[in-house]
């Protein structure tokens, strides 16, 4: 079964919608699934140096104490799940780009579930700029993937690839993420494993 998956680095939700996804799929060990990552930019205007954490706050919900109940709630979810988001430890809000093409990267690999999880983790419990080249490549070589398979994999005519998505998720009207589509339905938001299995249940029945 294809299972795709439209989402952000840097989309907490999205975290959360993929360690449950993860955990589900364990209750099928006889089904063969395939994980499709694709990119999705909340913030497809973003610079690509990033912009500081307090000015995107205030850019995007007005200050850090509009955004706070959102992030709150977001975390008490991310509890649940055994992931202690450190909200405060991030100190730049990253352009995505790069980390996108580190995870269609590990796809070539077959192990983008691993990088994608691990640019997560750096991103909402370390803290650290997904948007830093230098990072990604730390993370790569953590995977196995050489520094100069990054280097020529970063390139401008992928970079456009990644871009494109943009497009693709706008004929879908995908305007929150994450996005499921699991064999022939589709569910938006960081859906429930008891929702997700029933999803995958009856498309593996049709």
């Amino acid at each position: 079964m294809i299972i795709k998956i439209f989402a952000d680095t840097i989309c907490g939700w999205c975290f959360i919608g993929q360690t449950r996804l993860n955990k589900t799929l364990k209750n099928f060990p006889e089904t063969q699934f395939i994980i499709e990552h694709i990119p999705f930019q909340l913030n497809p205007d973003m610079p690509q140096k990033g912009i500081e954490r307090d000015q995107y706050l205030k850019m995007k919900f007005g200050g850090k104490e509009f955004a706070q109940p959102m992030y709150d709630r977001m975390t008490e979810e991310a509890e649940k799940e055994d992931l202690n988001f450190n909200l405060n430890n991030i100190k730049k809000t990253p352009n995505t780009v790069l980390s996108h093409l580190l995870i269609k990267l590990a796809e070539q690999k077959n192990i983008q579930n691993q990088v994608k999880e691990k640019i997560y983790h750096s991103y909402f419990i370390e803290g650290l700029d997904i948007g830093n080249k230098e990072i990604l490549i730390n993370i790569a070589i953590e995977f196995n993937i050489k520094e100069n398979e990054v280097n020529n994999f970063f390139n401008p005519d992928n970079v456009e690839k990644v871009n494109s998505y943009i497009g693709i998720a706008k004929e879908k009207k995908i305007n929150g993420v994450p996005f499921f589509e699991i064999g022939k339905d589709v569910v938006s938001g960081a859906q429930s494993s008891a929702n997700l299995e029933s999803l995958i249940k009856a498309n593996l029945n049709k």
